[in-house]
């Protein structure tokens, strides 16, 4: 007898796999772009006591003011822009999406990228456009605007640098793609703290631009904390769309907290940034390992029978991404997270284990 929910459920839902999340009880988790570190024991006991003064039979603050205003400090956040919160930035692109999702509207976005720009596409009955990059994951710009102009896109989404190649595009390809797009582009910058690049100082130029961050990769993943730049005409409509109460009342006391001390932060930031380099050294002396440059918290490398490699690693205890077979451009490609130098270590001890192993 076929299930009553395929009579009712939308056969794009039916026909998705929902996102999956691998377990990672007892292993050095290097898969998902976290921060490795904790904050320092005298931040962690103040938020303890903010924490136990909370009042949780009450709904939150849902306009988020003081956050928000918190939030626009610490980020530069020009005066004349607003911002919306979200539940991490999935919700901001399913915001986003819901609000322009007129029958046979398209969203539009780079291969291989962030895989919730196609996933919220499907959930929202939008038309998806995924638009290939080059061999060297650069954007193939005259390919794009040719998709533009046949497509004619709502919405425009962008990663910056991009998930998972670590790349920042050029930065007058992307302007030409703003330029030429006849709906929205969102710049989403999730790994904005690991680059020496940024869209924020363009949006005064651009009225269909807007740009997404998230604090999940500064090591406040926890907390589930996304946010959109933009100016109050896009932000006005996209705050119909946006639940009351969604960012709740734990997330924004913890999270102005932490934001006050926003050197904390950077020193990890830049932390992970050295290690980055490390990594990046000590993956390319490898036997058979082409790892990619990046300006993210992650790395992206090549190397053959990828996904043995990435079995003998989980046996291991080490929990990497395998994208071989995602995407044609990443077949044989695995992404790491950068960790802790011990975390590092281990790594990449294991790594040269298993190549050892495979190679025989």
């Amino acid at each position: 007898m076929p299930n009553i929910s395929d009579r009712f459920v939308r056969s794009e839902i039916l026909r998705l796999l929902p996102y999956h999340v691998p377990p990672s009880s007892g292993m050095i988790k290097l898969d998902a772009m976290e921060n490795p570190y904790s904050l320092p024991d005298v931040l962690r006991k103040e938020i303890a006591q903010l924490v136990a003064a909370i009042t949780t039979n009450r709904y939150p603050d849902s306009s988020c003011a003081s956050l928000k205003a918190i939030l626009c400090e610490t980020m530069e956040v020009p005066s004349e822009m607003d911002i919306i919160l979200g539940n991490g930035s999935d919700e901001i692109i399913q915001i986003i999406a819901l609000s322009l999702a007129k029958p046979g509207a398209i969203l539009m976005s780079i291969e291989p990228s962030f895989i919730m720009f196609r996933m919220i596409a499907a959930y929202t009955n939008m038309k998806y456009v995924g638009i290939p990059l080059r061999a060297n994951f650069e954007l193939d710009l005259d390919f794009m605007l040719e998709a533009i102009l046949k497509h004619q896109p709502a919405v425009i989404f962008i990663a910056y640098p991009n998930n998972p190649t670590g790349n920042l595009f050029d930065v007058e390809a992307v302007s030409r793609i703003i330029e030429s797009a006849p709906g929205v582009v969102v710049i989403d910058e999730a790994y904005h703290a690991f680059a020496d690049s940024s869209f924020i100082g363009k949006l005064s130029e651009y009225p269909n631009l807007l740009l997404m961050r998230t604090l999940s990769k500064l090591g406040l993943a926890g907390l589930r904390l996304g946010f959109l730049v933009g100016r109050t005409e896009w932000l006005m409509q996209l705050e119909k769309i946006r639940l009351p109460y969604n960012i709740g009342i734990l997330t924004q006391v913890v999270a102005k907290k932490i934001l006050q001390h926003p050197d904390i932060l950077q020193d990890q930031v830049q932390a992970i940034k050295a290690e980055r380099v490390a990594m990046n050294r000590n993956l390319n002396v490898l036997d058979g390992v082409e790892a990619f440059p990046s300006d993210a918290n992650f790395i992206l490398f090549r190397i053959r029978k990828a996904s043995k490699i990435f079995s003998g690693l989980k046996q291991r205890n080490i929990l990497i991404k395998n994208l071989d077979g995602s995407h044609p451009l990443l077949k044989n490609c695995l992404r790491v997270t950068i960790g802790t130098p011990d975390e590092n270590r281990q790594f990449l001890r294991a790594l040269q284990e298993c190549i050892m192993k495979v190679g025989n």
